[in-house]
């Protein structure tokens, strides 16, 4: 009759109450109000009867085509590289898997002036690579539009590798094993059958990417400088404008939310939506 007694409360157990606590509701709604608010004001003090002129002047032009293609290289590199990282990780076995798996999620908590740091401290004139660069090719990263991508990529790589990782984790391993068994060379069976399984993890890393690297800061302005048509992104415009021209501020703000809501609405049927 225990047993029976837990069983037939085991239901009710799993139903919420139908009004939540207030002294959850009221902090939940500050949290909320503190979120949402400063967007709001974005919004509010936005010059939207100027907005279309605004976003035709040179400089925003400028500062949204280099974001966009810098972003978009950068995302290009870091499926070039992330995607066999996290491969390597997912399905290799080797003493140090651990360390390196967290080396590669640093930059998520590295605060990004210091990534811009230690890049300069890597590959800028007088780096341990930079400098054999420089005086044997002639090749510089810091302070040019190269130097804006691998910024990017430092910081966004990341996102796409714990993505990707976590995508090759939960594939089904009998399909590569049946195509194994079937003749498929390690390659084939990478591009023909893995590849397909993990493409939407493969997809939603690399939109995440080009978001984080479309709104990265502080490595490119520490690394890459601040040079309006050569360096000179979005969120670094953002930041000049607001001591020479808040309106010019506002606008290319706006950009970059409506780009990160965007962004949101693509992937949350991939990671946001945990109702079904």
């Amino acid at each position: 009759m225990r047993g029976d007694a837990r069983r037939a409360a085991a239901p009710g157990a799993d139903r919420l109450p139908g009004r939540p606590p207030w002294i959850l509701l009221l902090p939940a709604l500050a949290g909320l109000a503190f979120l949402v608010l400063p967007l709001l004001g974005l919004l509010v003090r936005a010059p939207w009867s100027t907005l279309g002129t605004r976003l035709m002047e040179p400089q925003v032009l400028d500062a949204l085509r280099l974001s966009l293609v810098s972003a978009t290289l950068a995302t290009c590199l870091c499926l070039l590289l992330g995607v066999p990282l996290a491969w390597t990780l997912a399905r290799v076995r080797f003493p140090g898997v651990r360390l390196v798996r967290a080396l590669v999620t640093v930059p998520l908590v590295l605060p990004p002036v210091v990534g811009g740091v230690a890049l300069l401290l890597v590959l800028g004139r007088r780096g341990l690579i930079g400098g054999w660069l420089d005086s044997t090719f002639g090749i510089t990263f810091p302070f040019t539009t190269a130097g804006v991508v691998l910024a990017e990529t430092f910081v966004a790589m990341p996102f796409l590798v714990i993505s990707v990782e976590g995508a090759l984790r939960a594939a089904d391993l009998r399909y590569e094993e049946a195509a194994a068994t079937l003749g498929a060379g390690r390659w084939t069976v990478f591009r023909r059958v893995t590849l397909p399984l993990v493409a939407p993890g493969v997809a939603a890393g690399a939109v995440l990417c080009w978001a984080r690297a479309l709104g990265e800061f502080g490595a490119t302005i520490t690394f890459a400088g601040n040079f309006p048509g050569r360096t000179q992104t979005m969120p670094l415009a953002v930041y000049l404008a607001l001591e020479t021209d808040p309106q010019a501020a506002i606008v290319l703000s706006i950009v970059l939310l409506a780009v990160s809501v965007v962004v949101l609405a693509a992937l949350r049927g991939r990671w946001m939506d945990t109702s079904k």
